[in-house]
């Protein structure tokens, strides 16, 4: 009898573990529930714009809900801090524009979280900074806008306040196009910004180009510059100040992905293969593009040179102009 009982028991001990070794085994690998991307801004803007597009792309890639969250506040940190501590679990990742990761750092001296807190997944889109002016403006290219500045009273122009991109644009065409006086006069936004050159309160502006393309469009607002290093695909007559001769006027108004520290490799790598996967879809083109919006596909290490690179050469530029956060 002891020896049969003996003998149930280990057989019983061997069907628990078959059992338990049969579900570790079967439980589904990453993604097995819904993720979410966090959004430093409100909705409506260039990267929740961005988020929403790439995240139902992802989410048909991956086979689970990508959910959109926006936690808007302190120019983006706070989604940033929400997402740096967070569980790094393959389930949170942070939308994140330049000011997160790259600008407003420079501009503070005290963060609530260290840069390396975000991993780098991937870039997604960029919406490239577009210099304008009102339609009814003299300055009909950007020679002349140059012209101007270098003319009495100047240029006035329209900013979203210290350290935006509108303000990084301001402060290359000092550094970069033969100086000249650019009277820079902050706004609460970009869109703000855009309105004061529609209503010809300043002389002109640099904002994103799915902020502009619809007064361009419109007539209201006369396109003189990209920003970035390729023209705009809604665009393709407006020509990049790389083209005009001024490649250290580089900046645009991008979108990556970041992981909390500590997430997987392996996690971060299928992620970023989702994001490729969903950019080089019609379906994502065809939602971004006509927005002025510009997919932007690459891998981990493409997005680290990239952020690198934007580091070291936007840093001299906010010690050049002593920008502070505001």
């Amino acid at each position: 009898m002891r020896k049969l009982k003996m003998t149930l028991l280990k057989i019983a001990l061997s069907v628990i573990c078959i059992l338990i070794g049969g579900s570790a085994f079967a439980a589904d690998p990453w993604p097995n529930h819904p993720i979410k991307f966090v959004v430093g801004f409100g909705p409506g803007g260039a990267n929740d714009l961005v988020a929403r597009a790439v995240a139902e792309g992802v989410s048909k890639q991956l086979g689970q809900p990508v959910i959109v969250e926006n936690k808007p506040g302190a120019g983006s940190v706070l989604g940033a801090d929400y997402v740096a501590k967070s569980a790094p679990d393959g389930y949170t990742f942070y939308v994140s524009a330049a000011g997160g990761v790259v600008t407003i750092p420079m501009l503070r001296s005290n963060m609530p979280y260290k840069i390396d807190d975000l991993v780098p997944v991937g870039m997604m889109a960029v919406s490239p900074s577009i210099i304008v002016v009102n339609s009814d403006s003299p300055i009909q290219n950007f020679k002349d806008l140059l012209a101007k500045a270098k003319g009495k009273p100047g240029v006035t122009f329209a900013t979203a306040g210290s350290g935006s991109t509108p303000h990084f644009v301001a402060e290359m065409l000092k550094m970069y196009a033969g100086g000249g006086n650019y009277e820079i006069i902050p706004y609460k936004s970009g869109s703000e910004g855009m309105f004061a050159v529609v209503s010809k309160q300043v002389d002109a502006t640099s904002e994103a180009s799915v902020v502009v393309l619809p007064q361009i469009e419109g007539g209201k607002l006369r396109p003189l510059a990209s920003t970035w290093n390729k023209r705009i695909t809604r665009l393709p007559n407006v020509p990049t100040t790389k083209e005009l001769g001024y490649p250290n006027i580089f900046i645009g108004h991008w979108a990556g992905l970041f992981a909390p520290k500590g997430t997987s490799p392996e996690i971060i790598s299928k992620m970023n293969g989702a994001i490729q996967a969903a950019l080089d879809t019609n379906a994502l083109k065809s939602r971004l593009i006509p927005q002025g919006i510009e997919p932007a596909p690459g891998s981990q290490a493409d997005f680290i040179k990239f952020l690198n690179e934007e580091r070291k050469r936007l840093q001299p530029i906010v010690k050049s102009a002593n920008m502070k956060d505001e």
